[in-house]
């Protein structure tokens, strides 16, 4: 018989048994499930709601499971439907009728809140630990690359010289946004549901303060309905997960862009590639390719659980037990990638020099050869149009701007001079870019001390 049997004359299916378990994902909760339900018992016995004998029952039970779980040894039942019910039958099994008490008050539509909750805390944190070591392994790179020069691109086409320091510090700022995200998102998961009961509390006199004091969360629900029927603070993890696989994913694109013969800006680690079964010169950056593919996998989970709560009426409805898949392997994909990405980012080498030579062509010294002339008392669309010409007589000619002569230049306008050279370096054209967030070395050291700084928060 079922623990919520007694209004029924016959048994449920097994189609039905097996269908309707969810036993065998949210067996992931039992930690939070246990946790939750000896502070709740806890609770009962301080208000006298049950006897304080019957409490301590249940909590060294409750004990014993846990220690139980945690070395492996709970087979967990199908026709117990959930995490929920397998606890408190196996509560049963070993205390006897006490444990028909630790449900008092409670409903599994609450219970479940506060199980997802728990976990998506303890989620939220453990990503932000991975994000900032990611963080870390980047100011990394940038602290040893600020004079690597390299050509900045939009549109996939060079356009400007850069560092790599730079370059990097830009998806330091990505992920550190993304660290507030899943702060954000534990933030929004730290609120206390127990007490809503299935939807319209209960009429025990809880102490929900207490629940939440025992458990760690800052503060309590105040809507019973919106107790139970809440899933925002999934879909906050769910969208910030989502945000920060799409930048590893656009990481990973730049690093399989460089990866390939055209570009050689990197070579890949050995322990991070693979081979081809029939090419035998391949090296793969498989690490990356896959990064990139499961990136479409988490936002389905986002998608997915949307859809899933766009059209239900208040309030707890049995469609939100799909919450917890789309959850668990949207954080599971999401750690597995940010844990294989910085230690695959670790072991990656820069090609210093083909970088800088990349740097050198493309005319990304064009930006510079205007502001020379605008320096010089030409207005800038005046300026923009010389230089234009210059790139395509350059272009005719098989030549960069700093293969030309002055008489050249100066035929195109008498404002150059001879100190134009020395402008068109790609290092003058780093350097002179020295306001707050720009690539010259001492503007991007900046911005790394900076970053160590905000690791530190």
């Amino acid at each position: 018989m079922k623990l919520w049997g007694g209004r029924f004359s016959k048994s449920t299916d097994n189609l039905v048994d097996d269908f309707h378990s969810s036993i065998s994902f949210d067996q992931r909760l039992a930690v939070q499930d246990i946790t939750g339900s000896i502070a709740h018992a806890t609770m009962l016995g301080e208000q006298k709601i049950i006897p304080q004998e019957d409490a301590d029952k249940i909590v060294e039970g409750l004990k014993g499971i846990l220690r139980d779980v945690q070395e492996g040894k709970i087979e967990w039942m199908v026709d117990a439907e959930d995490i929920h019910m397998n606890v408190e039958t196996i509560l049963t099994q070993r205390i006897g009728e006490a444990g028909k008490r630790l449900h008092t008050g409670r409903s599994r539509n609450d219970q479940v809140a506060l199980d997802c909750r728990m976990y998506a805390k303890l989620a939220s944190s453990e990503t932000v630990a991975m994000i900032e070591d990611l963080l870390d392994a980047i100011l990394t790179i940038a602290e040893a690359n600020l004079h690597t020069i390299m050509p900045g691109y939009t549109h996939m086409q060079k356009a400007q010289p850069i560092t790599l320091a730079h370059h990097m510090m830009a998806y330091f700022q990505m992920f550190l946004r993304d660290r507030d995200r899943f702060r954000n998102a534990c933030k929004a998961a730290d609120v206390m549901p127990l007490g809503s009961g299935a939807l319209a509390g209960t009429t025990y006199p809880l102490n929900r303060e207490r629940v939440a004091e025992l458990l760690g969360f800052e503060r309590i629900s105040m809507n019973s309905l919106d107790g139970v029927s809440d899933r925002d603070f999934l879909l906050d993890y769910l969208s910030a997960a989502s945000i920060c696989m799409m930048h590893l994913s656009r990481f990973c694109e730049e690093l399989i862009i460089w990866n390939t013969n055209e570009f050689r800006f990197v070579e890949m680690d050995d322990a991070y590639a693979t081979g081809s079964s029939i090419m035998p010169q391949k090296k793969n950056p498989d690490v990356a390719e896959l990064i990139r593919g499961k990136t479409g996998r988490v936002y389905g989970h986002l998608m997915g659980l949307l859809t899933v709560m766009k059209g239900l009426p208040l309030a707890y409805n049995k469609d939100m037990q799909e919450d917890k898949e789309a959850f668990f392997d949207a954080r599971d994909t999401l750690v597995k990638g940010l844990t294989v990405f910085t230690a695959m980012l670790r072991t990656v080498t820069f090609r210093k020099d083909v970088m800088e030579r990349g740097a050198s062509g493309g005319f990304t010294n064009a930006t510079d050869c205007a502001d020379y002339l605008v320096k010089h008392g030409v207005a800038f669309r005046d300026a923009h149009e010389v230089v234009g010409k210059l790139v395509a007589h350059c272009l005719n000619e098989g030549k960069a701007l700093l293969d030309l002569t002055l008489s050249e230049l100066q035929q195109f306008h008498p404002a150059f001079g001879a100190d134009v050279f020395d402008d068109l370096s790609m290092l003058a054209c780093v350097e002179k870019r020295r306001i707050p967030g720009a690539p010259a070395p001492d503007m991007v050291q900046d911005s790394i001390r900076w970053g160590r700084e905000q690791l530190s928060l």
